[in-house]
């Protein structure tokens, strides 16, 4: 196989996917909607994080039971590109949506949230394809770092003028009128001209690999063999190569711990230290920022220590960093504790990124990607639902927080039966055989 040469404009293009879409994690999923969600949605006496980390058990089912058969279907019919802008375009619209649902509207403001989810997790099994295809192997670990670092560039510019628009003056910009909240239900609409005006050079300047040019075959038949394809990877990936394999039931665990980090770590902030929501906004940017200089800086050493071990690392620091923040006892050592866990939160999610990538035969990229993405959602709903439900039972957001230690450790013990070197071989073999 001819290495695709490295194209500075085409990875600054697929890089700025990251910037686009991680506004949307940033802000709707982990600190500024989710917050309002909390406090301002539900009616009196209503529990918000129970609610919330339900819709995020839904959006983790929904995209692990759809994500491998998209990805077959993608690379069969060659229609990659077409199924991320179609996923691009829905997770906008109803991000936009999120203007409409009035305080005492949580279900249909949870509908709109889960549907957005699940368009965004989806369009990044496509966007985490592309990352072979325009990267040399000896790049590989630093492009998924630079994507990511810039991912969080555009999460912190996002919220920052989110909250430099709306949230901190008095009177909210564009005459929104604080007693409906609008300053609130305005956020979301940023969020959807964000992502939408940022991804378009990723659809301008990213090309499809040489040879995905083939004549693509009649829709039903796209349909059957992406049913078969499915089976046939599967198979593939457990017999032939055996490190994907377990690489992909590390990540389920670990993956588990950092979800539940995003999903509920500001909600847990907020109550087990009383902060009101704009604190935890600013804790957040800490964390950001962090896990920008992380994700960085450690795609470097991804580059020369290889992936496994840059994920060992990040899962070590992660269980530590847990440790810390469940017992954490004062705002000074929280606001420390978001730091900590944030310079390893990027390199994880990178490092596992690249790693897959070092060992996917070329072609195979986006069916690869979305057993990549099954692996990251198959339980990634147990997390924040043993995070709601033990809070609820002990009521201790500390004791439910402590779940993630398990996660951690788990997937750290499982990642240490990989062999990166044997799952780079076996990708060379099946290209040779090819």
């Amino acid at each position: 196989m001819t290495e695709r040469p490295y194209d500075r404009k085409t990875v600054l293009g697929w890089s700025l996917y990251d910037f686009a879409n991680s506004s949307y994690t940033t802000v709707i999923v982990t600190f500024v909607y989710a917050l309002f969600f909390k406090n301002f949605m539900m009616g009196e006496g209503g529990d918000g994080t129970t609610l919330w980390t339900r819709g995020a058990t839904v959006t983790g089912i929904v995209v692990a039971v759809s994500s491998p058969y998209l990805g077959a279907l993608a690379d069969r019919g060659g229609i990659r590109r077409g199924l991320m802008m179609s996923s691009t375009v829905l997770c906008v619209v109803f991000t936009a949506f999120l203007w409409f649902p009035m305080p005492g509207q949580a279900l249909l403001a949870l509908v709109f949230v889960v549907i957005s989810n699940i368009a965004f997790e989806l369009s990044g099994v496509f966007y985490n394809s592309y990352l072979p295809d325009i990267s040399p192997p000896e790049r590989i670990g630093r492009i998924s770092g630079y994507g990511w670092a810039l991912g969080y560039v555009g999460g912190l510019g996002c919220m920052g003028i989110a909250m430099a628009l709306f949230l901190l003056p008095d009177q909210p910009a564009f005459g929104l009128d604080p007693e409906r909240l609008e300053q609130w239900r305005a956020v979301p609409i940023l969020v959807a001209a964000w992502y939408a005006a940022f991804s378009v050079p990723m659809f301008l300047w990213v090309r499809e690999a040489r040879g995905r040019g083939r004549p693509r075959p009649r829709v039903g038949q796209v349909f059957r063999e992406a049913s078969r394809q499915i089976a046939d990877t599967f198979q593939e990936i457990r017999t032939r190569h055996v490190d994907i394999f377990r690489l992909l039931a590390a990540r389920m665990i670990y993956n588990d711990g950092l979800v539940t980090v995003f999903v509920v770590g500001p909600l847990f902030v907020s109550s087990a230290f009383g902060m009101e929501p704009l604190e935890v906004m600013t804790w957040g940017v800490g964390v950001q920022m962090a896990s920008m200089v992380g994700a960085y800086a450690m795609g470097f050493l991804d580059d020369k220590v290889g992936g496994k071990r840059t994920i060992l690392l990040t899962v070590v620091g992660l269980a530590l960093g847990g440790i810390w923040a469940v017992t954490a006892t004062s705002t000074l050592s929280i606001y420390l504790a978001g730091f900590w866990v944030g310079i390893f939160v990027g390199p994880n999610q990178a490092a596992s990124r690249s790693l897959l990538g070092r060992f996917v035969p070329a072609s195979k990229e986006t069916e690869f990607y979305g057993f990549f993405a099954l692996s990251g959602k198959a339980i990634a709903f147990l997390g924040p639902f043993l995070y709601g439900e033990i809070s609820r039972i002990t009521g201790s957001v500390r004791i439910g927080m402590g779940t993630v230690l398990t996660f951690f450790v788990l997937g750290g013990l499982l990642l240490l039966t990989v062999d990166e070197e044997r799952g780079i071989e076996a990708k060379e073999a099946t290209e040779r055989a090819a």
